[in-house]
């Protein structure tokens, strides 16, 4: 066979997985292979390093299909027809397919969707209040077309987020399966899943609560006279998009899995729903805003392979001011991009047969079923909504994320890793932390702790036109110093605290000196742990004697570090180090030390 025919790869011999551990247990070098590479997710599911042919891999069936016609959608707040008209034909001319009408007050229909072809563009409307009428108006003129898109009448989304079920909103809901009977692509029955990832649930307990919420609403809608096929018929589902990525590929296969099997559960086998994705709110941040691009292109690719019907990508800008033109199009340009230059939704289900994302999958699909029936089992989805158990589950895991995010274990860039320290921030943009209602869900940044952190900094800048300057002062080792100090810049400009470029001295005893006496009002101590046990108690002991005032601090985690807070240090920054609790003290002993 010549060398044009061989197979790929053929030089190379099969690695068994016994071999492959062999290596990996030398390379470790007695280090626990578990905490080194088995990665334990906050869903409680441990994901191997490796998977192989000799890995047994259970594949999902009814994952979905990666749709070729995939709605991209933009979300139009309307206050008048008008406007809402143009806005909507100029997100068409700008690529956009879909677009969500948010009516605060009825609209006439014809005016707001005139000049849009209904036969090619999906529809889709967010009502609160006068749904019926609505509706009716919007099926006269629908006549004869291919209406395609969902009503969200916000019913789920309300409770949680309030505790009030509008039980009025029932009776609608089976009212609105009946207008639109003759349009089969037109949900009417909107459930909502967005708001349990974005108040920090993970991945499967949103597929879990968004089904539970589902049985409850067709105990509910079937008592109205709706058949069940009809009802299945006419779901449409909105799911939020976080940024794990492999995780949320997993998510969506897995929910159209478990989807398939309660309507089983009801006799239902054939059905037509729809699946629409959102990128979260949780995942964005203010500071560095332009990283939210991203986060959003990750989070789409993530929702189309995960073969969801629709996506809407928030414009990056939205969570601190109205959204310009110019983010809006950009937004919409992501899923463009996506589906015509990188062939996502032209190519049939493309992560079927990966064993990575297969064992994702269905792990993630077991936990989900495993939860959904603890619920179910204890009352249903209003009984735990009811006695807060939904709450307090999301809360134990929203403070598991927060810890890891303060610890930064899970790095967000410009959050708590890599901030932009050439950006400036006004401080009523930043929030000045979470409150949260333990009896309802409230959608959030998971960033609002590390923004009180900010807004401290820039509330204080604003009051003393003084931003405080962070020294590093290094010296000993070239490669330790540099490195530590290369750590400290990142870890303390978290802050918002003009952090100098590294000073490196010929000793310590010239750091200590110069830098004591010097304009910084912190100054972070960079070298090796060799030379801090040699000379860190003599840079302390010489700093204090001149300065009193200043924080003075130590990056890595020397071994004397009674010994050397007695003399004066104020602290250390190193990986253990909580990058709230850290900072919230520099900025309590800086702030004293400007004002007197």
């Amino acid at each position: 066979m010549s060398d044009k025919n061989k197979a790929l790869f053929s030089d190379f011999p099969p690695v068994s997985a016994e071999q492959w551990m062999e290596r990996v247990t030398a390379d470790l070098k007695g280090a626990d292979f578990d905490k080194k590479l088995v990665w334990n997710n906050l869903t409680g599911i441990n994901f191997q390093p490796s998977y192989s042919i000799e890995s047994k891999i259970t594949k999902l069936q009814n994952t979905g299909q990666n749709s070729q016609s995939l709605v991209n959608y933009r979300s139009i707040a309307v206050c008048c027809a008008k406007s809402g008209n143009d806005s909507a034909l100029k997100a068409i001319e700008e690529g956009i397919n879909g677009i969500i009408f948010q009516l605060i007050t009825i609209v006439p229909v014809e005016e707001l969707l005139n000049g849009i072809d209904l036969n090619k563009i999906s529809v889709s409307f967010k009502l609160f209040n006068n749904t019926v009428s609505f509706t009716t108006n919007l099926v006269a003129f629908a006549k004869g077309k291919n209406l395609k898109g969902y009503i969200d009448t916000n019913l789920i989304s309300s409770y949680v987020t309030t505790g009030s079920l509008n039980e009025n909103l029932i009776d609608v809901t089976a009212e609105l399966v009946t207008l639109t009977k003759d349009f089969p692509n037109f949900k009417v029955i909107t459930i909502s899943g967005t708001e349990y990832l974005d108040s920090g649930a993970n991945q499967v307990q949103e597929i879990a609560y968004t089904l539970s919420s589902l049985v409850f609403l067709i105990e509910k809608i079937a008592d109205k006279g709706i058949s069940v096929q009809d009802i299945f018929d006419n779901l449409n589902f909105n799911l939020a998009i976080g940024l794990e990525y492999f995780i949320e590929i997993g998510k969506f296969r897995a929910f159209n899995n478990l989807l398939a099997e309660v309507a089983a559960k009801y006799g239902v086998i054939d059905f037509s729903n729809t699946i629409t994705a959102k990128t979260s709110i949780w995942s964005k941040s203010v500071t560095d805003a332009e990283t939210n691009l991203l986060r959003c292109t990750t989070e789409a690719m993530a929702a189309i392979l995960g073969n969801v019907d629709g996506v809407l990508i928030d414009p990056y800008d939205k969570e601190f001011k109205k959204p310009s033109d110019f983010s809006s199009r950009i937004a919409g340009n992501i899923t463009t991009i996506l589906k015509e230059e990188s062939y996502f939704g032209k190519v049939s289900n493309p992560v079927d047969g990966s064993y990575y994302i297969e064992e994702v999958s269905s792990k993630i699909a077991e936990k989900a079923l495993e939860l959904f029936k603890a619920i179910e089992a204890e009352g249903g989805f209003y009984t735990a909504f009811e006695n807060e158990k939904i709450q307090q589950q999301i809360a134990e895991i929203r403070l598991k994320k927060l810890k890891l995010i303060s610890q930064r274990r899970t790095p967000m860039v410009g959050i708590n890793k890599y901030p932009n320290l050439m950006e400036t921030v006004d401080a009523t943009l930043l929030s000045a932390g979470a409150i949260a209602n333990p009896k309802v869900l409230t959608p959030r940044r998971a960033s609002l702790e590390i923004e009180a952190i900010r807004k401290t900094t820039e509330e204080f800048v604003l009051a003393t036109k003084k931003r405080p300057i962070v020294e590093l002062s290094s010296y000993g080792n070239l490669t330790m110093r540099k490195a530590r100090a290369a750590f400290a810049y990142d870890f303390i400009g978290v802050s918002g605290y003009n952090v100098l470029q590294e000073k490196s001295f010929e000793s310590a005893e010239k750091a200590a000196e110069l830098s004591a006496k010097s304009d910084s009002s912190v100054v972070v101590m960079c070298s090796s742990d060799e030379d801090y046990n040699e000379t860190a108690l003599a840079f302390v002991k010489t700093f204090r004697a001149l300065n009193s005032t200043k924080v003075l601090l130590i990056a890595g985690a020397p071994t004397n570090m009674d010994e050397l807070s007695e003399a004066g240090l104020d602290g250390c920054v190193n990986l253990r180090s909580d990058v709230i609790a850290t900072i919230s003290s520099i900025q309590s002993k800086v702030q004293k030390t400007i004002k007197s």
